[in-house]
């Protein structure tokens, strides 16, 4: 919807409780970082002095959704570079949060970190802020492959951000990892899979590199002087992954991610992939309320100065139909170990065909009442989807 002065406004309906009276997801935005990663397409800017102003024109935006959404389950706090911020900012933003919003008991808070950031005092921090969940950003334990992606730590600084953290007192923490990188070797990515398992973490998040249009490698690519990775190398690392890992006790639960025990699965990214709705909060920020989709401007400034004269920071806004969500149902279902139901496949007039071949071929299996990937189902998820769509 419109304001009278042309401008978007935030929305004026109330997005209904989810499904299974699960909450919605809280999502804020930090957009600082010190250096600019050559593989990152996440909106950031460098540090500019500008963290006060950002934090007061959010505490505007937040005000604009009070009573809007349901209680949050989980609030993500990523980036950008949120470890950045001071402690006395994160109390301020935490304050912020919750003198706004409802949040369920027994939230789920999630921060991301950059090794080199984290030190005992602002974890502990953290800590009695609520933090429950701390996302390290570490890529690789290979100084060779942290050089090339020009990361601001080494491996030594990562394994004693983790120490810290431990020391600290957090029993769930998640560690990003990368592969598919230029130079790095199979070899390589293992021994960084079996430091991180030394570690014990309870998430591991490991990606395959995406040369986004936009970024440095991207416009190396576009040069023709940076190659991704093929896609049976691909294929080769995922499964590789996969079976070390489920082989240490970690679930699979989405094509990049596993989890110590089903207590550890992120919750807020579940819930993406769930359909569940969830507010973004910050510049760049995504928003999605059941049947209608939002997000924010990029630029800072942008989101400052429409922030500061009153209006909400929006750039653009759609309606989701039926046939759009069933697509999305199905992309990103395909994804996760919970699959698909059934009911969705039968818009297909052939689904039942189309089903019986990939069972045969062993990318998807029958489980009661829902079609579910397969490990190798994972490799080719969003093919599996695309077959499917009506």
């Amino acid at each position: 919807m419109k304001r009278n002065d042309g401008s978007p406004a935030a929305p004026a309906w109330r997005v209904p409780p989810t499904a299974g009276g699960a909450g919605a997801g809280l999502y804020v935005h930090v957009p600082f970082c010190r250096t600019k990663c050559p593989y990152c397409g996440f909106y950031s800017t460098p540090e500019s002095g500008n963290e006060r102003r950002w934090l007061a024109a959010l505490e505007r935006e937040a005000a604009l959704y009070r009573g809007v959404f349901p209680a949050f389950d989980t609030l993500y706090i990523g980036g950008g570079t949120p470890s950045l911020l001071g402690a006395g900012d994160v109390s301020r933003l935490f304050d912020t949060l919750r003198g706004v919003f409802v949040f369920s008991a027994g939230v789920e808070a999630t921060i991301e970190a950059n090794p080199d950031d984290v030190d005992a005092d602002l974890l502990a921090a953290w800590r009695r802020l609520g933090v429950t969940r701390l996302s390290l950003g570490v890529q690789s334990f290979d100084d060779a492959v942290l050089r090339r992606l020009r990361r601001r730590h080494d491996a030594s600084t990562a394994r004693g951000a983790i120490a810290l953290a431990r020391e600290a007192g957090f029993a769930n923490l998640g560690v990003d990892l990368m592969y598919g990188i230029e130079g790095q070797t199979f070899g390589s990515w293992m021994r960084t899979l079996e430091t991180a398992l030394d570690h014990a973490p309870e998430h591991l998040s490991c990606y395959e590199l995406t040369i986004d249009a936009g970024t440095e490698f991207g416009a190396r690519r576009a040069a023709g002087t940076l190659r991704g990775m093929s896609e049976t190398a691909g294929r080769r690392f995922l499964l590789e992954t996969s079976a070390l890992l489920r082989s240490r006790g970690y679930i699979h639960y989405e094509v990049s991610n596993f989890a110590r025990g089903a207590a550890h699965v992120s919750r807020h990214n579940l819930a993406y992939w769930r359909g569940v709705p969830y507010l973004g909060l910050g510049p760049s920020a995504h928003s999605f309320g059941g049947d209608e989709r939002w997000w924010n401007v990029r630029p800072l400034d942008a989101y400052l100065g429409a922030a500061e004269e009153g209006r909400a920071p929006v750039e653009g806004r759609e309606t989701i139909g039926e046939e759009e969500r069933a697509l999305e149902s199905l992309s990103l279902g395909f994804r996760t170990a919970d699959g698909v139901p059934l009911a969705t496949l039968r818009r297909r007039p052939d689904w039942e065909a189309v089903l019986d071949r990939l069972v045969r071929d062993s990318l998807v299996s029958v489980e009661g009442d829902r079609a579910v990937p397969t490990i190798e189902g994972f490799c080719v998820a969003d093919r599996i989807a695309l077959l499917f769509a009506a």
